[in-house]
């Protein structure tokens, strides 16, 4: 059985005017304390109208309990969802990694919760996935004769983008750009219906992703499978901006890491609106989250100016990744690491 990851997200688009977060050109950035409405950002992989009706019990139950004017936001799209936040025009929202940590940096945000699987496992992997009926493997992927023609994810999507590039990739000493014949940046479902279809050989993508496709869809899930899994990643969070009213930060936080978490006909409800959307009881968290994303990002970068032979990058590099490496093993003196439940190699195959 593979684990859920509901952050899978479209390729990135161009972002310019004043109407770029699909509202009206003369919207402006909401003040959560002089206007109660509160707009809740989703990543989605589907249809919004699709997807709407899966959030939309959590939506009606999230104003009910809280007394909050809730509006939702969808989009498949890591910079808007980002850019919302960084204009105050979306006051919280459910983030990917890579996203999320974009949100705290540039963003005013704010991590308050953690998501599980409807298991209660924690963690989730990065994976490349190759036509079912191919005999392409990882060791064969990353020769890099220019032959093949390759999927990455978003730019900004950890399990698309960034854990291959740091677990899979660099270790070889290899870039995808002069690996491959063809190299394109798709989101997780394009880039399944691509290697299903043997459009392109290889391709990222995630557990989740294909534990919900082999829910969904098993005929498709059973034209791919998995070469290649990276090490644990952490779930998605749970973020409001900085300055977001206190009440409303309060409600929002306690509606989250309560929700389904009682006794009762109504808890059990709850809790089948939270499977449906692939979700257990969210989890207290804050910033450390990101710690994990933080030092791969730091890996990268001391390879990097490793490769360039610049002593004075080499050492600054070299000590942000110390940084890190010394938050890394504070934090989890404090907290273990997550787990991934199930192998997707071994489901896939």
């Amino acid at each position: 059985m593979l684990k859920r990851k509901h952050f899978i997200l479209g390729a990135m688009a161009a972002v310019a005017g004043a109407g770029w977060l699909g509202l009206s050109s003369c919207s402006k950035p909401q003040d959560a304390k002089a206007n109660p409405e509160i707009a809740f950002s989703v990543l989605s992989v589907e249809k919004a109208q699709d997807l709407e009706k899966l959030w939309t019990p959590l939506f009606e139950d999230m104003r009910k309990e809280t007394g909050l004017n809730i509006r939702p936001f969808y989009s498949s799209n890591y910079t808007t969802l980002i850019e919302g936040m960084r204009f105050n025009q979306v006051q919280a929202g459910w983030f990917s990694n890579a996203a999320g940590l974009e949100a705290i940096r540039r963003a005013e945000g704010e991590v308050f919760a953690h998501s599980t699987y409807p298991d209660g496992v924690e963690g989730y992997t990065s994976v490349i996935i190759v036509p079912a009926k191919s005999t392409l493997t990882a060791e064969q992927l990353i020769k890099c004769d220019k032959t093949l023609n390759f999927g990455m994810g978003d730019v900004k999507s950890t399990s698309g983008t960034l854990a291959p590039l740091t677990y899979f990739f660099l270790p070889a000493g290899k870039e995808p750009n002069t690996c491959f014949k063809n190299v394109r940046s798709a989101s997780h479902q394009a880039n399944i219906e691509a290697v299903a279809a043997g459009v392109i050989d290889a391709a990222t993508n995630n557990s989740t992703a294909l534990w919900e496709l082999e829910e969904t869809n098993p005929e498709k899930f059973a034209k791919i499978k998995v070469i290649w899994n990276s090490p644990v990643l952490p779930n998605d969070v749970l973020i409001y901006r900085k300055d977001l009213d206190p009440a409303a930060k309060e409600k929002l936080r306690s509606f989250f890491l309560t929700y389904g978490t009682g006794e009762g006909a109504e808890a059990e409800r709850q809790r089948g609106v939270l499977r449906a959307l692939y979700f257990g009881n969210f989890k207290p968290d804050d910033n450390n989250h990101f710690i994990p994303v933080r030092l791969m990002e730091a890996t990268q970068a001391l390879q990097q100016a490793k490769n360039s032979g610049d002593a004075a990058a080499v050492e600054k590099a070299q000590k942000a990744y110390d940084d890190i490496k010394v938050e890394e093993t504070a934090y989890l003196k404090k907290a273990p690491p997550v787990q991934a439940k199930a192998d997707a190699s071994a489901s896939a195959e």
